[in-house]
């Protein structure tokens, strides 16, 4: 039985990228997804680009969620964007502290995605599903990885519904991750966010980038594979696909897909697993 899944897109910079996410997410529905959360720039630097996919989404008849960044934001400004939002009908906020923008102070009145949960609580009651991010792999600035699950602590206990995790090729972190939050007594739903493997230069830059770990030895297999994509993709097929089956065998919740606004990788996985 194949598990519920989620779809995550960031908003094109261009008419013609536009055009291609359209396509792409057309091409995604056949697979009904439960919902499709659209990314929030730094600083809330895309916002009206969220908001109009958010927007198209839901007017093909999707579920959708905004991620919704509060780095350098004022309580008023959040407040009139949860209005703008719950004018449009969304349901589903992802509340994300955000990454800061480049050559920023810290400003703004949050400092952690627990006062953003905490402040949309206050604020709108439960209009919106509250999604909040984990780190099975630890966030690259906690000062341990004590101190990240209490992180995700004061996010779960701020109000957030359920949680989504940054993207692992390793089953047992993300298993041990959730062993450690429940014996903290966290009971969120934790969906593991997967990424499709397609392109190995720009996986290993991203993952380093964020602190995700790709294990050695997929490293060197990619590396192996020089510029030979159709290698590249068949074995991020095969490494990927298994890795969800171990998720689903494991009793994960869900599936979180980062299709990059690409479609075939996700339903080239979705066939895979059936």
């Amino acid at each position: 039985m194949m598990l519920p899944l989620s779809l995550e897109f960031f908003p094109p910079k261009t008419a013609e990228g536009s055009d291609k996410l359209r396509a792409a997410r057309k091409q995604l529905y056949a697979l009904r997804p439960e919902f499709c959360s659209v990314t929030f720039g730094a600083g809330g630097s895309t916002q009206s680009g969220t908001f109009g996919a958010v927007s198209e989404i839901l007017a093909e008849g999707v579920e959708a969620a905004s991620h919704f960044s509060c780095i350098g934001a004022t309580r008023a400004k959040v407040r009139d964007q949860l209005a703008q939002l719950k004018a449009m009908n969304v349901k589903r906020i992802v509340a994300l502290r955000g990454d800061m923008p480049s050559g920023y102070g810290m400003g703004g009145e949050f400092q952690y995605a627990s006062e953003l949960v905490e402040f949309i609580r206050a604020e709108t009651g439960r209009t919106f599903r509250i999604e909040v991010a984990c780190y099975p792999e630890v966030h690259p600035q906690a000062k341990s990885p004590q101190s990240d699950l209490q992180a995700f602590a004061a996010k779960a206990k701020a109000g957030a519904d359920s949680a989504i995790t940054q993207y692992f090729y390793n089953a047992d972190s993300y298993f041990r991750f959730v062993d450690e939050a429940h014996k903290l007594g966290i009971a969120l739903p934790v969906v593991p966010g997967i990424m499709p493997i397609t392109n190995s230069s720009q996986l290993l830059r991203f993952s380093d980038a964020c602190g995700a770990e790709v294990p050695r030895w997929i490293r060197l297999r990619l590396q192996s594979f020089g510029d030979d994509t159709a290698s590249i993709k068949a074995f991020g097929l095969d490494v990927v696909s298994a890795l969800c089956e171990q998720l689903q065998r494991g009793g994960a919740p869900g599936l979180h897909f980062y299709t990059m606004n690409q479609a075939g990788p996700t339903l080239a996985l979705c066939q895979r697993l059936g």
